[in-house]
């Protein structure tokens, strides 16, 4: 089990009426209390984030959400009474402004795809470094990580997020230029100071968007239509 990758204590903030309203507003939901103490502790060392509320289950989370008024919210894939598509759907119906990030054990393109395309703005792994989880925050609350239903009408709110060619974002494109040079994803996130999984997800909406199954087809793919010199 991976819970125990992230810390496994927290410091509650007893005065939840005095929130800075400068600070990124998240809510957590797991179903093990381990992992949500963990996802905690690991926020609260940012000093630009507070966490707002947290579930243990998708339909806590759902009855949460209005009165926490996060946002974003930190979504395990896998609860009880209501899984995390189920849940990320609901908060996509309900509340269309909250940016989601799921939290899974797993990694592979197919869990990831099904986030995706159910509207998730980030996918983080839960062997994610916890130093890390901060910067995922940054990136999904800023735009630089761009929501899959955006790809075909519309893009999300920052510079970072124009469109150029092949319907590519400008965060994508860098990462399709850095692809084409041979560089794995660690050295990817390393030179963007993002995670290896914002990595991953970014690399999933490209070979989505253009219609490729791997990182030598999205370069020839680059190559051919002038997306990269």
């Amino acid at each position: 089990m991976a819970t125990d990758t992230l810390s496994m204590t927290t410091l509650m903030n007893p005065d939840t009426t005095r929130v800075d309203r400068r600070k990124m507003r998240v809510a957590i939901a797991d179903d093990h209390r381990l992992m949500l103490d963990g996802i905690r502790r690991a926020l609260e060392t940012a000093p630009d984030i507070t966490v707002v509320g947290e579930a243990m289950s998708g339909e806590e989370l759902v009855n949460l959400v209005p009165k926490c008024k996060p946002d974003i919210v930190i979504l395990d894939m896998r609860m009880p009474k209501g899984d995390g598509l189920s849940t990320l759907q609901a908060l996509q119906k309900a509340y269309p402004d909250v940016k989601v990030i799921m939290l899974s054990m797993f990694d592979d393109p197919e869990n990831i795809e099904r986030a995706l395309v159910n509207g998730a703005s980030g996918y983080v792994v839960k062997s994610i470094n916890p130093l890390d989880l901060p910067s995922t925050v940054r990136g999904v609350y800023e735009g630089t990580v761009h929501h899959a239903r955006g790809a075909i009408g519309g893009v999300m709110g920052s510079p970072t997020t124009q469109t150029n060619p092949g319907g590519l974002t400008n965060r994508e494109l860098a990462i399709l230029k850095l692809v084409a040079e041979g560089l794995a994803n660690l050295d990817i996130a390393s030179q963007l100071f993002v995670t290896e999984q914002t990595v991953k997800f970014h690399l999933s909406n490209i070979y989505r968007k253009l219609g490729v199954a791997n990182r030598t087809e999205a370069t020839r793919y680059a190559y051919k239509n002038g997306l990269i010199d």
